[in-house]
This record gives C-alpha cells, sequence and structure tokens, in this order.
C-alpha cells in the first residue's frame, strides 16, 4: 500500500484507533497498555494506540516512550506543556488513522474489556457511542450531585438524551470526529457539537471503576466551568449562523417596550402637562436606557452577523454536514459525448457539460 504522509505518522490500514491521554499517570500506564492490547488482540482486526502525554512532570513520558519504542502499534504524542483534556484528546483525533476511534481515560476508571461493546454499537449504524456510568463510584457530594445536575442541564439544552456527557469513553466514527473543532473543556460536549451536524449518538452503560493509583485531576470549580461553556455550547448549536436572531429579539424588545414608554410620557406631557421629571423621573431614565441598550443589541447582532459570515466564507466553511453524495449517471448521447453509460464520476459529469455543444 502507498504510504502517504499524516502529520508525522504514515498512513496505514487501520481498522481501530484507542486515544488516551495521561496526565501524571505513571502508576497506570503499563496495567491499562497491557489490557488494552489484550483486548484488541482478541478482535483480529488492525488498530493502533495514540497516547498523549499532556504534559506531564512524574515519569510518564518515560514509560509511554519504552512502550512506543517496543510496540510499533502505539504512537506516542507528548505535547509542550499541560494543555488540558480537550486538547490532548484533540491531538490524540487529529493523529489517527482508524475509521472507529475509541477514547478513554488513563486513570484504570474505564475498563477496555467493554470496548468491543462500542464497536459494535458503532457497526449498528451509530455516529458517537457515549458510555453511561450507571453505578458511579464517587463521592457523592463533590462529584455525583454537581455531575448529575449538569448532566440533566445539558441534556435538555442540547436536546441530547445521554445520561452521561462527561465520561471520556466514547467511540466515534471518524468523520464525525475529526470535522469537529474542540477549544477549551468541549470534549465533554463533543455529542451536543455532532448532533447539530446530523450525527446518530447511542449511549450503552459502563462499569465505573474506583481510581486505584494516582491523584484525580477534578474538583468542584470544574462544575462552574462545565456551567459556563454549556452556555456557549448553547449558543453554537443554536445561532452561530444567525446571531442576530438571538441579539435582535433582546434588542426588538428593549426598543418596542423604550418606544412604548416614552410615548406614554410623551402624552404625559404634552396632552395632560405632567412635569416628567417631578413624576416620572425613573421611568424617564428607564426608558433611555431601553432605547440605547435595544440599540446596542441590534447592533452586536448585526456584527455578529458580519463575522458569522467572515468566518464561514473566508474558510469555505459549509454551514451544513454532508452523511452521503450519489452524483448523477450520465448516459451516452447521441453526439457522441465522452463519458462511458451509466459513469458516476462528478469530475467526468464536468468534463462533459464543458465539452457539450451549445
Amino acid at each position: 500500500m502507498k504510504e502517504e504522509r499524516f502529520g508525522q505518522f504514515p498512513r496505514t490500514a487501520v481498522d481501530f484507533s484507542i486515544v488516551v491521554p495521561f496526565f501524571n499517570e505513571v502508576d497506570n500506564i503499563k496495567p491499562l497498555y497491557e489490557s488494552i492490547v489484550k483486548v484488541m488482540d482478541g478482535l483480529g482486526h488492525a488498530y493502533e494506540m495514540v497516547f498523549v502525554d499532556d504534559g506531564s512532570r512524574d515519569g510518564t513520558y518515560k514509560i509511554l516512550r519504552e512502550i512506543s519504542d517496543r510496540d510499533e502499534r502505539v504512537a506516542l504524542i507528548r505535547l509542550r506543556r499541560n494543555f488540558g483534556q480537550t486538547a490532548a484528546l484533540k491531538a490524540g483525533f487529529d493523529y489517527t488513522h482508524g475509521e472507529i476511534i475509541v477514547s478513554m481515560d488513563g486513570d484504570l476508571q474505564h475498563d477496555p474489556t467493554e470496548i468491543p461493546g462500542f464497536i459494535h454499537k458503532i457497526l449498528e449504524g451509530y455516529d458517537i457511542v457515549s458510555g453511561w456510568r450507571v453505578d458511579r463510584k464517587d463521592a457523592w457530594l463533590t462529584r455525583r450531585i454537581p455531575s448529575r445536575i449538569a448532566n440533566r442541564i445539558m441534556a435538555k439544552l442540547s436536546r441530547v438524551e445521554l445520561h452521561d456527557f462527561g465520561t471520556t469513553f466514547k467511540a466515534y466514527r471518524r468523520e464525525v470526529v475529526t470535522e469537529l473543532q474542540l477549544y477549551g473543556d468541549l470534549h465533554r460536549f463533543i455529542p451536543a457539537l455532532a448532533s447539530w451536524q446530523g450525527a446518530n449518538i447511542a449511549e450503552i452503560p459502563i462499569r465505573n471503576i474506583r481510581r486505584r493509583n494516582g491523584k484525580s485531576n477534578y474538583n468542584i470549580s470544574r462544575t462552574l466551568r462545565v456551567l459556563l461553556d454549556l452556555i456557549s455550547v448553547k449558543f453554537l448549536l443554536d445561532y452561530s449562523t444567525r446571531p442576530l436572531h438571538f441579539f435582535g429579539f433582546f434588542g426588538v424588545l428593549g426598543t418596542a417596550t423604550g418606544f412604548l414608554s416614552g410615548l406614554f410620557l410623551l402624552i404625559k406631557h404634552f396632552y395632560y402637562h405632567v412635569d416628567i421629571m417631578d413624576n416620572h423621573g425613573p421611568l424617564l431614565f428607564l426608558t433611555v436606557v431601553l432605547v440605547i441598550s435595544g440599540i446596542q443589541f441590534l447592533s452586536i447582532g448585526l456584527l455578529g452577523e458580519m463575522l458569522a459570515r467572515t468566518y464561514y466564507e473566508s474558510q469555505n466553511k459549509p454551514i451544513y454536514a454532508v452523511r452521503e453524495i450519489r452524483p448523477p449517471r450520465v448516459r451516452r448521447t447521441e453526439r457522441g459525448a465522452q463519458v462511458d453509460p451509466f459513469e458516476e464520476s462528478a469530475e467526468a459529469v464536468r468534463t462533459w457539460r464543458a465539452g457539450a455543444p451549445n
């Protein structure tokens, strides 16, 4: 097979890619690697493992380097510093070659024996399969309650019926996940972002194993960051291509309310000869604030429309996602067009049309 350079790794025939980000997981690497190899070897398909060292400060990179040197199926990516889980996952996705990509944590809280279940579910026709930690082993007050609240809010606002957005244990079709641009902590919102592109999403129950080694990198402040990211995702899903619909609503509401209250004050002043400042001073100031804020919201919406068009047009970025294309089948004409019967090549169609007489 002809090799094609893809980043720093050659393009190879790979069915499955396992992406695992690591941050200070020195004691968990070897047991996880051995478990993944045991499970994947039993599937009888070509696979690769993409390990990402997210700026670890312990001996994580040394052990990953030893494994990579020994096993040619392991691709190792070392980031210059700790960029966070989203960036580490995105780096792993960018360097995968498999048609089905499975991501999981490097802390041994995800069981590699469940990987075949994800793959089987993908092969049923789904684009993304997300794990659901039915019986969580985390602390109730600091992990489980905030997570349950956040998951319910995310499911409601994103309109994606998942019980567990937070888990990294997911499987993706390559064409879905590689088209997504991830920033901040958006990795947990991949199903919501992919749903905008029409992805079919499923959920399967998984085990939640207690961490045996190392220290969790989770803290309660992450819940607040998740809620802030949720606002961003909600806006991107609903209004990224039409921001004026969002800001314009508040702009029109504020301007119209200010106009009506101003009309009321004018009638009071000129018809009933009421001193506005003495009798309706607060309402006058509110009217001015409503009109000005309404105009500002409308202006922000118009600027958002200009930025959205610049973003999509400058990159030739489509505002739609295509699942499949079936090009037209062109018959040979009596004039002898140079296209074979029922040719299904779009390039042949363009050539035929360019050479056809008017």
